[in-house]
């Protein structure tokens, strides 16, 4: 047997239009899964998910989109995969936002709040959703997309960082309640990522070197460098992790 193999699994993919998740659902359907593209636009997620089924075969990925922040929209995204591929094995919550850069002392409340809604209450709500079926069949696999960041301080984006170290506290805490049914709950902390939401980050030359001179592989990673651990999170090779933080950072935090 094959430790990656995921045939005949269900795949939901949030912020899977592009950037980690994109690379994400690309992989996981690469190892068998039926895959679930949502963002907040329909188009962006038709295009990957038509590229997909040309890729791998007519059924292979559907796209939902879904705004996160919206209980209503998310419930939609895991009623349609029901209706359509019949249940989920497979739950990653990868879709985040951070509408703010520069010190606590300056963030309103709506960005703080919107910030903790989207990145910590947006994947407790869509976990509540899926967890059940999988509890029931003894049987799940969840992956919070967190970050590096939520495990030291940052002077710009404290914020996203404060709601980062708390889906790492929900992954343990739902380790514990979930794991005597056999449902695993992970995360991968990603440190710097070449994709849109980091643009800020890496795009401007004096930042990128900033961030990457202390770095032991000297560079910031690609979104399919984060792929492989959510494969090996969701498949039969993980199966003994749950619980835990797989940080995949080029060495950033060492």
């Amino acid at each position: 047997m094959n430790l990656f193999d995921l045939t005949g699994k269900v795949a939901i993919i949030t912020g899977s239009s592009r950037g980690i998740g994109k690379a994400i659902a690309e992989r996981m359907a690469e190892h068998g899964a039926k895959v679930v593209i949502s963002s907040r636009k329909l188009e962006p997620c038709e295009a990957v998910a038509a590229d997909l089924n040309a890729r791998h075969g007519p059924g292979t990925a559907i796209a939902v989109p879904a705004n996160i922040a919206s209980k209503e929209d998310l419930q939609h995204l895991v009623d349609q995969t029901r209706k359509v591929f019949g249940q989920v094995d497979i739950c990653v919550c990868n879709a985040a936002s951070n509408p703010y850069y520069g010190p606590l002392a300056g963030i309103s409340d709506d960005q703080f709040r919107k910030i903790l809604d989207n990145n910590i209450i947006s994947n407790h709500w869509l976990i509540g959703m899926v967890a059940p079926e999988m509890r029931e069949r003894k049987d799940g696999a969840i992956i919070i997309v967190s970050s590096i960041g939520g495990l030291r301080g940052n002077a710009i984006i404290g914020a996203y960082n404060i709601s980062k170290a708390a889906d790492f506290q929900l992954a343990r805490n739902l380790a514990h309640e979930f794991g005597p049914d056999n449902v695993r709950v992970n995360c991968i902390a990603p440190g710097l990522i070449k994709t849109d939401f980091a643009r800020a980050l890496w795009e401007n030359p004096e930042t990128l070197k900033r961030a990457t001179t202390a770095v032991p592989l000297r560079r910031i990673g690609e979104p399919d460098e984060l792929a492989g651990a959510a494969v090996y999170l969701a498949s039969k090779a993980g199966s003994f992790m749950t619980g835990q933080a797989l940080v995949v950072d080029g060495g950033a935090t060492i």
